[in-house]
């Protein structure tokens, strides 16, 4: 067993104690995207004991990402490291005690039970819906708590989610944004937001682990307005829900109409994204949003945006996505939640 005197002080913390932290001691964590939220919890996870760490993340280090993403410096730009085999480094340099399994892959349906199913609890470390849905899903159905947290802008928000106990994410938000939300990409994040969301999941998370009581809330803080409200989620379970109710988990299956399905077009550098529910875009608004980050052209029927040289995204009004400039489905995904919002 690990040297109880590194955390003394914490041990000297009446909601924790020496019980407390043994449990600590025995747990295993499950961080889903290890961005702004993700490093900030994992290094508190880290510092505080948490047994076992995985950190699942697709991406790997850019120097941008070194203004909130804490466990990173220049070295690992310069690299070109894995987000999750950098922050996997740092961590244990923080705390060789804790085993950090590093998960360099795009959770999905495919992977997103063996990753996710043999963990105490997880933690949301996203930008995107979809993948909440798929964690949601994972852990109605193994009966897994799980901590959502969210940060763009000035504003940031986190609710805990205990299956059986609480609403489900899905209670919360029935339907899958059809303008999938803003980005850090798209509008800037400032690095106290996510260094306050991601303290509140990661001591959520260590509540959860040792059986305290945990917040009843979605708490929604602003650090620019210095403005903070909280929503009681207590009552907002759907007698009816999809997931915890009827045990329908659509993003755990295939033949849903609610999956995106990517295909790579043979010889064409191509990546397609398309919606088995069409939606329309506003393309117009759409546009407004991209122009600050590279070129935008379009008409009535579609609308190509260019970060850069090599790379253009061109959204259809119904919807549909072509990713020009790689045939990489896991890199054509990450661009389309970089730029347009998944």
């Amino acid at each position: 067993m690990d040297d109880l005197g590194r955390y003394s002080r914490q041990i000297l913390f009446s909601g924790i104690g020496k019980e407390g932290q043994v449990k600590l001691l025995e747990s295993k964590v499950a961080i889903v995207g290890v961005g702004a939220l993700g490093t900030v919890c994992a290094n508190h996870l880290a510092r505080s004991g948490v047994g076992y760490i995985r950190l699942i993340d697709r991406d790997v280090v850019d120097l941008s990402n070194l203004q909130r993403q804490s466990l990173f410096n220049e070295e690992d730009v310069k690299l070109n490291l894995p987000k999750a085999v950098a922050a996997g480094k740092r961590l244990n340099s923080i705390n060789s005690t804790v085993t950090v399994d590093a998960a360099v892959t795009d959770l999905n349906l495919d992977n997103a039970e063996e990753l996710l199913a043999g963990v105490d609890v997880i933690i949301d470390g996203t930008d995107n819906f979809m993948t909440r849905y798929l964690i949601n899903d994972v852990c109605v159905k193994y009966g897994i708590p799980w901590v959502h947290g969210a940060a763009v802008s000035s504003r940031g928000m986190f609710a805990v989610i205990k299956p059986g106990i609480t609403p489900c994410y899905r209670c919360l938000f029935p339907t899958v944004p059809a303008g999938r939300g803003e980005t850090c990409d798209t509008i800037g994040v400032l690095s106290p937001i996510t260094d306050i969301i991601g303290s509140f999941q990661a001591m959520e998370a260590i509540k959860l682990l040792i059986g305290a009581p945990t917040s009843s809330n979605l708490e929604q803080i602003d650090v620019w307005d210095t403005s903070f409200f909280s929503m009681d989620t207590s009552k907002g379970a759907n007698p009816q829900c999809p997931s915890c109710v009827n045990h329908q988990f659509d993003f755990l299956d295939r033949s849903s109409s609610l999956q995106e399905a990517y295909s790579s077009l043979c010889g064409r550098d191509t990546v397609q994204i398309y919606f088995r529910d069409k939606r329309e875009r506003d393309l117009i608004k759409l546009s407004e949003r991209l122009k600050k980050n590279g070129k935008v052209t379009g008409n009535q029927f579609l609308l190509r945006f260019s970060p850069n040289e090599e790379t253009s995204i061109v959204v259809f009004k119904d919807g549909r996505v072509l990713v020009h400039g790689t045939n990489d489905i896991v890199k054509a995904k990450s661009l389309y939640s970089k730029y347009i919002g998944n």
